[in-house]
């Protein structure tokens, strides 16, 4: 257990330090260059993953506890996974899901008390007097990853429009929640097959 909380703590400390200096030092849009592949570009998510939203107030409201339900869902599986001393593969993969899913869930829930609302003229400020742009579990995710590893165009035959590769823009916590995914499906024997065995065991047992 020791593990997994660490690799937790250290991702959600390493998310929220980069997110925060992203929306207190960055106008919303704004760009900085470390490479032509590798681009800070501030945007923010209302809703799920690549921007999409639903139902508007009432669908983002449903959207953050579906969130915190399946983090505390997350948090007990690991739990169990640990118990059964699974190989610590698997172990990691579920802490990095967690801790991409509680980076998230702190600018869905906080980040609209504690900061000014970001636009392409204005850089947000924490606890201003105004107070913060959206109540409890209306914030938006703070974004930054741009990866446009190739921009060309298609061959004709495919359509020859302009594309560019890899256009979402990402942050630390999906990166977690992507990698916890790819290490899940090289353990999956290890975390699921067990689990079915259980499963097994006791219906034979009733």
């Amino acid at each position: 257990m020791r593990k997994a909380l660490l690799i937790i703590l250290a991702v959600l400390i390493a998310d929220q330090a980069l997110k925060i200096w992203v929306k207190t030092s960055f106008t919303l849009g704004e760009d900085l260059v470390i490479a032509d592949w590798f681009i800070l570009h501030f945007t923010e998510n209302p809703g799920m993953a690549w921007g999409f939203e639903f139902g508007g107030s009432w669908g983002k409201l449903l959207l953050s506890i579906f969130r915190i339900a399946t983090v505390i869902a997350i948090f007990y599986w690991l739990r169990n996974l640990i118990a059964r001393q699974i190989p610590q593969g698997g172990i990691v993969a579920v802490a990095l899901i967690l801790a991409g899913a509680l980076g998230n869930i702190i600018d869905s829930a906080f980040y609209g008390l504690i900061f000014e609302a970001s636009d392409y003229n204005h850089v947000a400020s924490a606890f201003s007097e105004d107070g913060g742009y959206a109540p409890f579990l209306f914030g938006k995710v703070v974004d930054m990853f741009y990866f446009p590893l190739y921009k060309g165009y298609l061959p004709e035959w495919l359509g020859g429009d302009y594309f560019i590769f890899f256009r979402p823009v990402f942050n630390l916590a999906d990166a977690a929640i992507s990698t916890g995914v790819g290490l899940l499906i090289l353990y999956q024997k290890s975390v699921f097959q067990d689990e079915k065995k259980e499963e097994t065991e006791n219906v034979r047992k009733a």
